[in-house]
Parts: structure tokens; sequence; C-alpha cells
């Protein structure tokens, strides 16, 4: 560790060039960094959507529908016209609407009723589209031009485009919101004006390396692209402060800057990386998840980690020693209180705290495992045009959720007797497939392969079952169910489903797999990095149990609420608010464990809290305000469902530590020093010993 000191306060200047250089090549390539809006591709490949979308995008040109517009106060040919508009949109592949069902030729009164109001009823027609996959932000602009402000753009694809158009300005608005805040509060903790800019410049470079590298990759999601920036800066800020508290404290002992920033550096190193690896665990555990969305997520949390720590223990010194002489002049007087009397106020809580942690624990424990889920992103956008359209469309046609069917081709009657059973389902509306619609009696080679090639491909039939059911939900679910079984009859494991609803339907089966697994991971990584920590054999438990706590108070919230929250939120909250705030457990058993080897439990008890408790203050307030600003300022509900849950989970993990786990660790004192190695807690005085005895 002096070695590295050393270097970096000999090569201070020469390392400042690297990080900033390094900073603005990374900055202009984190603009082409692709990203990706679609949660579906992070399904795994064994799943039956992938297969079945793979197997579509090779056998079929034609894409499934996934868009709906919906025009107001035109006829027939109006309609018509507005089908060859619609079909000459860049990025639009498929319009279906009225004539490719029926002959509309012959007078609609004459013809199925039920059928005819699905595209067309009261001079209002509703068209479906086909949009391309990359295509739908600008298709969508299009299609809104071509209609109008009075008519309607809806459906999968629209949503997609308020993502995307969403997804840059409100990660930019996070920003604009938690910076300041940021600011203040680093103001009110720090000993200079100076400071807060110095560590927003060191966690900034620190983003700007990690969102540049991801160019190494095919793509982000749009959830890493979210809350990935966010959640670094908040989590990995604290890295920095420790070194700056550090150089100031050992300023006191050293009139030679230099030599105190290697102090500093030496210090900080071991402390910053063990708060680092526990963060960096809980993240990984997210890798481990079948759902590949998670691999995507914990790959750039864990990156972003690394980069963080390295710029705080190599960038920050060598910037600090170069503007060390205006921290000086812009020193103020601390604005916020020292704390060091904080346990006469925590000790009037800590019990009450403990008896509702213990009488919640259970049912907590209990409650978020049976909380209602959500999959998809489908109320994305909210407030957009694409949300306000959706819900127009859905108030004039009803909902009409589209299931994609593939099946041997080679049958079509029994295409046609597997179409007449679905129909007989409660929630299918109607059918698209050559058999439905041209019957068994015309071969498909008479019409031609530019006629049938929207139901058939060389080895494939295609059918597109229109459902009256939401995208997700017990319903939604139970209908795929119903359609795979009522196919599986007909042609066994041979039939392929995909569409939303059964997209969602697969992604419900292996994030719920991913669960378990998920979380004993992150547990099982940051048990072990305490037991290195500590080498004790009861302080892992006790600091996990805390936080476990924590996480389960937080995410019971919604079932005891009746509240839907998105399940791929859960599972990364799950191991996030693990890996994010245990640190606070251990900064303050850490300070503990050194006071006790010199005082009574009770008075090391006070001395840590008075000591520590500044510093997971600035922390949880800072990540707690880093997830409420995600929720208030995202427009998409698996993002606003991380950051409602990280800043309320952080402010039950903050209290916890500080009112709940003092006094467990005082009740557990005896045991801790036992079963720790080296504790060397001070030793209770004879008349003291003897007086418990007799007691």
């Amino acid at each position: 560790m002096e070695r590295i000191a050393e270097f970096i306060v000999d090569r201070r200047k020469a390392i400042v060039a690297v990080f900033i250089v390094l900073a603005l090549i990374c900055a202009p390539l984190a603009l082409f960094v692709k990203v990706n809006y679609n949660i579906i591709d992070y399904l795994p490949e064994s799943s039956q959507s992938t297969k079945t979308l793979a197997l579509m995008d090779a056998e079929f040109k034609d894409s499934v529908p996934n868009t709906k517009v919906m025009v107001h106060d035109i006829s027939l040919p109006q309609a018509l016209e507005y089908k060859k508009q619609f079909a000459q949109v860049e990025g639009v592949t498929t319009v279906l609407w009225l004539d490719d069902v029926i002959d509309i030729k012959q007078p609609l009164e004459f013809a199925d009723q039920d059928l005819v109001e699905q595209y067309y009823k009261d001079g209002i027609a509703l068209f479906d589209l086909a949009i391309k996959k990359g295509y739908e932000q600008d298709a969508f602009d299009t299609l809104c031009d071509l209609v109008g402000p009075t008519n309607a753009v809806g459906g999968e694809a629209a949503s997609l485009a308020a993502i995307q158009g969403a997804a840059v300005s409100e990660v930019l608005g996070a920003f604009i919101v938690l910076v300041p805040l940021i600011i203040l509060i680093l103001a009110l903790s720090t000993a200079s004006w100076l400071e807060p800019l110095l560590l927003l410049l060191s966690i900034g470079v620190a983003i700007l390396l990690n969102m540049g590298t991801n160019i190494v990759f095919t793509d982000v999601s749009f959830i890493t692209s979210s809350v990935s920036p966010i959640l670094q800066m908040a989590v990995s800020l604290d890295y920095s402060i420790f070194l700056l508290h550090s150089f100031a404290d050992y300023r006191k002992q050293y009139s030679d800057v230099n030599v105190a920033m290697r102090h500093a550096i030496g210090t900080s190193f071991s402390t910053v990386a063990s708060s680092a690896m526990t963060t960096l665990f809980g993240f990984l555990a997210l890798v481990f998840m079948q759902f590949l969305i998670g691999a995507d997520l914990g790959i750039n949390l864990v990156k972003g980690i690394v980069f963080s720590f390295v710029t705080a223990m190599f960038f920050l010194p060598s910037v600090t020693l170069g503007v060390y002489k205006l921290m000086d002049r812009t020193k103020h007087r601390p604005l916020l209180p020292s704390f060091a009397n904080i346990h006469k106020a925590l000790s009037k809580v800590a019990i009450p705290v403990t008896v509702v942690v213990i009488l919640a624990i259970v049912p907590s424990f209990l409650g978020q495992s049976r909380t209602d889920f959500l999959y998809g992103s489908e109320s994305a956008g909210g407030g957009t045009r694409a949300s306000m359209d959706n819900a127009r469309i859905k108030e004039e046609f009803g909902s009409s959720n589209p299931v994609v069917l593939l099946v041997p081709r080679g049958d079509v009657a029994n295409e046609r007797l597997l179409g007449d059973e679905l129909l007989k389902l409660s929630h299918v509306k109607s059918i698209v497939s050559y058999a439905q619609i041209v019957g068994t009696e015309v071969p498909p080679e008479i019409l031609g392969a530019a006629i049938t090639k929207q139901f058939y491909s060389p080895s494939y039939a295609r059918l597109i079952i229109y459902t009256d059911v939401p995208d997700e939900g017990e319903l939604a679910f139970a209908t795929v169910g119903e359609i795979r079984a009522v196919a599986q009859e007909h042609y066994g494991d041979a039939a392929l489903t995909t569409g939303r609803t059964p997209n969602l339907y697969d992604m419900k089966d292996v994030v719920q797999s991913d669960n378990l697994q998920v979380t004993l991971s992150a547990v099982l990584a940051i048990f072990l990095v305490l037991l290195i920590t500590f080498r004790s054999g009861l302080l892992p438990i006790i600091l996990t149990f805390t936080i476990e706590a924590a996480i389960w108070i937080n995410l019971a919230i919604p079932y005891f609420t009746d509240t839907h929250i998105n399940y791929i939120g859960y599972l990364v909250l799950n191991t996030v608010q693990l890996g994010a705030t245990v640190d606070y457990a251990i900064l303050l058993t850490n300070t503990y464990l050194r006071y006790r080897k010199t005082m009574p439990k009770k008075q090391a008890m006070h001395q840590a809290l008075g000591t520590s408790f500044k510093s997971i203050l600035v922390s949880a307030t800072t990540l707690s305000l880093a997830g409420f600003t995600l929720f208030y300022t995202s427009t998409n509900p698996i993002v606003c469902d991380i950051g409602i849950m990280l800043g309320r989970g952080t402010l039950l993990s903050f209290a916890l530590v500080v009112c709940f786990l003092p006094l467990i660790l005082q009740r557990f004192d005896s045991a801790i020093g036992k079963l720790t190695w080296k504790a060397d807690f001070l030793a209770k005085p004879k008349k003291q010993r003897a007086k418990a005895t007799a007691h």
C-alpha cells in the first residue's frame, strides 16, 4: 500500500491527465451505445417465446401486429386509403384491417357483426399494424402525424416508442433533480465549499468511464441505461467522501500534504475496498439470473463499482493535491451537528423499534413472497400520447390482445378444426388464419405465395388469435395456458406460441425461478465477505439478518397495501438493497468493535454511534434520494418500482442499523467477544463480574 500511495502522489499529474483523457473519450462513446427497449429479448434461449420468435423471423417475412391505429369518422373507401398510407410508412411491414377477414364489397349487415366490430363500428376504423424492431420511434411519430391529434396510435410498439422517447430526457431529468440535492447534502457534511464539486467530479468521471465502456457490448437494456448511472453515483459516492475525510484527518498530524495524502490513501484503500466488495458481490448475484436483463444490469453495476473505486483511489487524491490550497481558502464551519450524543435520542426509540421488528419479521417474510406482481412494462409512458391513446382505443374497442400460434404446415382441415376449438374458448374473439378466412376447400398452392405469405411459410402455418384479455394477469395467463393446451392436443410439442402475453407468461416462469437462486447467491456472497471481514461466527449472521429484515419489511409493504409491483424491480431491489446498505451495518459494527477494546459495551456503543452516525446518515440520505428521484422522474413502471423500493428500503435499512442493530450487538456482546477472532473486548472489572455472578 505504501508503494501504491507513493506512486499516486508522485505521478499525480500524469494520473489526472490519463483519467481526463479517458473520460473525454468515453463521453462521446456513451452516446453510441445501443439501448435495447424490448424486455422480451432478455428471455433465455430455452423459453418457448424465444424459440418461436426466432423461428417466425426465419420462416415469415411479415411481422405480427404490435400496433393499433384508430381513425374516427371515415367511410370504408377512406379506411382503405388510410391502409395504403400506413403500409408506406418506413418500418411498417404489415397492415391488417376488415378487408383481410371479410369481403367488404358485400353489405356489412350480412357479415358476422362481432367480427366486423373488431375493426369498424360507428364510423371508427381500427387497424392492426406490425412495426419492425428498431423502427418503433420513427414509425410512431409518422403515424401520429398521419392521423392527427384527434385519432389514436397505441399498442406494444407505441409503448416502446414512448419509452425510447422518454429514456434520455428522464435520465438527464433525474440528474438535474438529484445533483443539486447531493451538492446540498455534501455542502452540509463537508468542511469546504470546494469538496462537493471535487466529489462530483470524481464520481462523474467514474460514471463516464462506465457508460462509455458499454460500447464493447452489443447493447444495454433500457433499465440499465436508466438506473445504472444514478445507482453508481449514489452507492459509490462514499468512497470519495471517506478518502477526503481521511486526508483532512491526517493533515492535522502532518504539515506536508504529500505525506498526509499517502497516509490517507493507505488507510482508505482497504476500508473502501471492503465496502466496495460487499456492494460488488450484491450486484454480482444479478448475473446468475436466467432472465438475462439481470446479467445486463449486474455486469454494468459491478463495472461501475470498480471504476468508482479506482477513480476514488487514484484520480481524486491526484486532483485534491492540485487544489488543496483552494480547498483551504474555501473552508467553512461545520453545518451539521457532531452527533456525538445521538445515542441519547436513539436509545429512546431503540426498544420500540426492536419490538416492531420482532413482531413484523414473520408477517413481512411471508407477505413479501405473496405480493401480486407485474412482469412487463405495458403501462410505460404514463401521461404520454401512447398511454392516453391506448386508453382511448380500449374504451372504443375493448381489449384486443393477439396471440400468435405456429403449427406444422400440411393439414388445412386440422388447422380449421383447431381454429374452431379455439373460438370456443371464452376469451378468444376471433382468429385470422388461412383455414378460418379462405376455408379448407381451396388449396393454398392455387392462390399463390403473394396471397398466402402471411399465413404460410414453407414449413409452418400461422394463426393470429385475438383475445379480449389484458396483456398480463391471472386471466391473461390462464387464457394462454388454455390456447397452448388446445394446440398441443392437435400438434403436440410442435405447436408454438408467441405474442405479448405468451412472452410475459414465459417471463413469469423464468423470473420466479430466478428469485431463490439470486437471493441466496447475494446473501451467501455478502455473508462470506462479512465472515472474512470480521472473522466472527456470529457477526455475519447478525448483520445479514438486520439488512434482510429491512428488505422483507420493504418488499412486504406492497402486499399489505394491495399494490402490484413489477417482479423485475422486486428481484433487482432484493440484491441492490442488500449490497448497498449492508455497508452501514459494517461501519457501525467495525467502530463498535474498535471502541469495545477499551470501553464497556454501553459506552463503546455510544461512541460508535456518535462517530459513525454522520457518515451513515449522509450515505443513506444520498441513496434514498436517488431512489425517490428515479420514482418521480421516470414514466417506466419497472424503473419507478426500483426507485420507490430503493428509496423506502434505504430508509428502513438506516433505521434498523441505528436503532435495532445497536441493541442486538449489546445484547449478544458476550457471545460476539467469544466467537470473534482476536476481539480483545475489555474485560469486566473483577467486582462487577462477581456481582453479575451472584445475581
